[in-house]
């Protein structure tokens, strides 16, 4: 499902997370960012966006020929879907089918197709290593776009593997702006070294992960990785001279852009 290490023909995928915004409230800058990636996830309501938000983001998509996916996160606005929330699987199951189902309910309307799910924030954190939060995701991917959506995780995380397990597509993720440790994990946004914000050190990192399938830890430790899609963020302030700056860097080096498998 996912790129081989050894594989010297680089491809990857340039992922951001939109659609964030909520009511008057405005977020990254999601026009301008959409003809610089290949794929988009969307927010679903429920750590961000609104029925409004979710119309405007996939007209714009569509128009600008960019893969759509789902962003699902707990409910929690205020948050921004970052606050860990104890839940069974099955609550995280009902969780994630819901709000898949509403960005497909406009996909439908307006004749696109869903492309990937990829859960946001501390659901996203928390599924990467917990295998039974991870499973209940990967079955509800599976079950609501019958096995043909993408399932967008970790590298190597818990999610990867549920998907694997499930013979459902996964996507391998890396991080622009996250630094990561040992196990290869992001580290807590509550720590001080958490984001990396030279825009120099960030591209070295995408670069890294991409052509040489490593990291480099906190600790100065080399970790292993597979990078299928890098996430760049859109909400930053100088989110969209990053986006077109990744984006020239690996074309230059010879790097296809695709969101296909």
């Amino acid at each position: 499902m996912s790129n081989n290490l050894s594989n010297k023909a680089l491809k990857i995928d340039l992922n951001c997370d939109l659609g964030e915004s909520f009511g008057p409230w405005k977020m990254g800058n999601d026009a301008k960012i959409l003809p610089l990636i290949t794929s988009a996830n969307i927010a679903c309501g429920f750590h961000a966006g609104d029925p409004e938000t979710m119309l405007k983001t996939v007209e714009l998509a569509l128009e600008n020929n960019i893969a759509i996916g789902a962003h699902p996160g707990f409910l929690d606005l205020q948050g921004f879907g970052r606050r860990n929330i104890a839940m069974t699987p099955r609550e995280v199951y009902g969780l994630v089918v819901y709000q898949v189902g509403a960005l497909q309910g406009f996909l439908q309307a307006l004749g696109g197709k869903l492309h990937h799910v990829k859960p946001h924030g501390a659901l996203y954190n928390m599924a990467a290593t917990d295998a039974n939060l991870s499973q209940a995701i990967a079955h509800a991917v599976a079950d609501v776009s019958k096995g043909e959506a993408i399932l967008y995780g970790l590298s190597g995380s818990e999610l990867i593997k549920a998907g694997v397990a499930l013979e459902i597509p996964v996507m391998n993720e890396v991080f622009s702006d996250r630094t990561y440790q040992e196990d290869g994990t992001l580290t807590s946004r509550r720590e001080a070294d958490a984001l990396i914000t030279d825009p120099k050190e960030s591209i070295a990192q995408v670069l890294q992960m991409i052509e040489q399938g490593t990291v480099t830890a906190t600790t100065g430790k080399t970790v292993k990785l597979a990078a299928d899609t890098v996430c760049i963020h859109g909400d930053g302030i100088t989110a969209l001279e990053f986006a077109q700056e990744i984006r020239e860097t690996l074309l230059q080096r010879g790097i296809e852009l695709s969101s296909a498998l």
